[in-house]
């Protein structure tokens, strides 16, 4: 049986791997998370008319999320597991709470005042994959028929509770952040599919459910040029200033469709047309490319995981990282429905700069809280 050594202070071995260690930070993490907020803050202020107190109020919010993901890092997945249930139970009576004495804003009412302004479906984000990971954890895998069921039942009440708000792009992220977690437990593709299935079956129902926005954002999506100065707006002018940008882009600041205000929420949900005009097609990929970077570091925190409760949440968090980028591009590509999903650390935002770094906080600490196996 090998026995591990300890590095001596001064000699090779003792450098920024160990206070990264002693610090529970990833660095390949770390320091990918921090260049995409680098680049969403110069983003941030072309799109926002050069607006320096926009800037700093992001970097305000990105300071807040990098300090909340350096205490989560901190905190074992033992712990995390243990709150799991509790974090998702609170998290369901805020969801409740906020139908009842929820601030209303353009007929929807999301945000809470607790003395803190906040939205509790984003905290749903995390509490989701963390309570399906951890009812999976102790039972046997792959699920059995009612296992599958009541998870289910656990994903499907507070997304129905967001959705109601309105908030149809939140509840489809919440919903994906337990099916995924559900997937990585072995929910077989058999089981996805028909899951697919029942949704189509259910479309029409569905349909007639969804509010006339809603329902207008689809058609959009089907048919954008049919209102190309209404309904169809945002994405008409969102694809004419990614075309616009062509190989290599205009240039930081040298955008024309934000900065002549030809192109709407510029600073948020189409925040991605403002860069892909300025950067152009190879902005773009370089882009994607740091954005599946992080995904594929998760999914290998994921792989190397020494329990089922820490591969679970792992790969769900990467993969529903994976899907805020998805669907924000897909959108303002006009290949998806607009449905208000931020794209990820480079739009405008508080609530979900912080959700989104905590989780990647729970990663750090799956990651750097192995506990160390000898021979």
């Amino acid at each position: 049986m090998s026995t591990p050594t300890t590095a001596l202070p001064g000699s090779p071995e003792v450098g920024w791997d160990i206070y990264l260690a002693r610090a529970h930070l990833d660095l390949w993490l770390a320091v990918m998370l921090l260049l995409l907020a680098a680049i969403g803050l110069s983003v941030l202020y072309s799109a926002s008319g050069h607006s320096a107190d926009m800037v700093i109020s992001q970097a305000q919010r990105f300071a807040l999320g990098f300090f909340v993901m350096l205490l989560c890092a901190q905190v074992p997945p033992e712990i995390y597991r243990a709150l799991a249930p509790w974090f998702y139970g609170v998290t369901v009576l805020l969801l409740v709470a906020v139908l009842l004495l929820g601030d209303e804003s353009k007929g929807a009412r999301r945000w809470l005042d607790l003395g803190v302004r906040f939205q509790p479906s984003e905290l749903m984000k995390l509490a989701m994959p963390l309570c399906i990971a951890a009812f999976l954890h102790a039972r046997s895998l792959p699920p059995r028929f009612f296992v599958v069921l009541g998870t289910l039942a656990m994903i499907g009440v507070p997304s129905l509770l967001i959705v109601v708000q309105p908030d149809l792009g939140t509840g489809m992220l919440v919903v994906c952040a337990g099916v995924f977690a559900l997937y990585f437990g072995g929910w077989g593709w058999r089981w996805i599919v028909a899951g697919f299935g029942g949704a189509g079956l259910a479309a029409w129902p569905l349909w007639n459910a969804l509010h006339d926005y809603q329902r207008q954002r689809v058609l959009t999506f089907l048919s954008p040029e049919t209102d190309p100065l209404g309904a169809g707006y945002h994405i008409t002018q969102s694809k004419i200033a990614i075309g616009s940008g062509g190989l290599f882009g205009k240039g930081w600041m040298n955008g024309t469709q934000a900065r002549l205000e030809f192109l709407p929420e510029s600073h948020t949900d189409f925040i991605f047309a403002v860069y892909g005009e300025e950067f152009g097609m190879l902005g773009i990929v370089l882009l994607l490319l740091l954005y599946l970077a992080i995904v594929g570091r998760g999914l290998i925190i994921a792989s190397r995981a020494q329990d089922t409760f820490q591969r679970l949440l792992a790969g769900a968090l990467a993969l529903t990282f994976f899907l805020y980028v998805f669907i924000n591009m897909g959108m303002v590509l006009g290949l998806l429905p607009v449905v208000g999903v931020p794209l990820p650390l480079i739009s405008f935002g508080g609530t979900s700069v912080v959700s989104l770094l905590a989780g990647f906080g729970m990663l750090m600490s799956i990651q750097t809280h192995r506990k160390l196996i000898s021979n």
